[in-house]
């Protein structure tokens, strides 16, 4: 039996990086995945990894009409929706990101798919789930916890992601929907997302990041399927205690 056995799970961002090895990690646990992304090609080739039990399709999260096809493929397909994972995000790079730097527009591109996207797929989710219960898990980051004054933005969206989940999750639990919703908060990950923070401000990206490793307790960077484990538990009944909480996975770095 897999942890996530018969299960039905749909996750965002599944092209690459954390979305692709939560994908791997919730099929390898018996779960049916339904694979999105905004670019199509890559979530098929997540899907052809995972087998028969996976559906791909293009989703873009900003837009409610994806979220509805999204969902409504899922309840014509599998008759139900068990785990959302929210994973798709942004982090738009550049020379300057501060308070003084960032322009309206940068701000406003970064929250629409880091903030508003995981809005969508929440209200989406809990009209779905409401009757049967289920499982949603939100991307945040390290970012939503300390501050980002380089990365203004971002660091903002994941703040709002992180108290989006726990309003989201005391919600369901006051009206008895059975639907936990947790936060996830990754340290820097080794996917290409992860190597942007590293070019920020055009300085030897290879130098800072042996300096962040360092200063990492554990000694090294994440991996996506560090990140994709901790998801796994939540979205499996092991958790059925673990609502409106916040796991990080950063190897301690917020600790020091």
């Amino acid at each position: 039996m897999g942890r996530v056995d018969n299960k039905i799970a749909l996750v965002t961002g599944a092209g690459t990086g954390i979305g692709r090895a939560t994908a791997q990690r919730l099929s390898s646990e018996g779960a049916t995945v339904i694979v999105t992304d905004i670019n199509l090609e890559n979530a098929q080739a997540t899907a052809r990894k995972l087998g028969e039990k996976s559906l791909a399709l293009s989703h873009d999260v900003r837009e409610a009409d994806d979220w509805d096809n999204a969902l409504q493929a899922a309840g014509d397909q599998y008759g139900r929706l068990d785990i959302l994972v929210n994973n798709a995000g942004i982090l738009a790079v550049g020379d300057s990101q501060t308070i003084e730097d960032t322009d309206l527009d940068h701000w406003r591109a970064i929250q629409q798919v880091n903030v508003e996207g995981v809005y969508l797929g929440c209200k989406k989710a809990v009209r779905m789930m409401k009757h049967n219960g289920g499982s949603i898990i939100n991307l945040s980051s390290i970012a939503g916890l300390l501050g980002t004054p380089h990365l203004i933005a971002y660091g903002a969206s994941k703040g709002a992601v992180r108290q989006l989940t726990k309003s989201v999750a005391t919600f369901c639990g006051r009206m008895g929907y059975g639907i936990r919703c947790n936060s996830v908060h990754p340290g820097v990950i080794q996917t290409q997302m992860g190597d942007a923070v590293f070019e920020l401000g055009g300085g030897n990206a290879d130098a800072m990041k042996k300096a962040r490793a360092k200063a990492i307790p554990a000694g090294h960077l994440g991996e996506p399927e560090d990140v994709a484990n901790c998801i796994l538990f939540l979205a499996s009944d092991e958790a059925r205690y673990v609502t409106a909480a916040e796991l990080v996975v950063d190897g301690g770095y917020v600790a020091v």
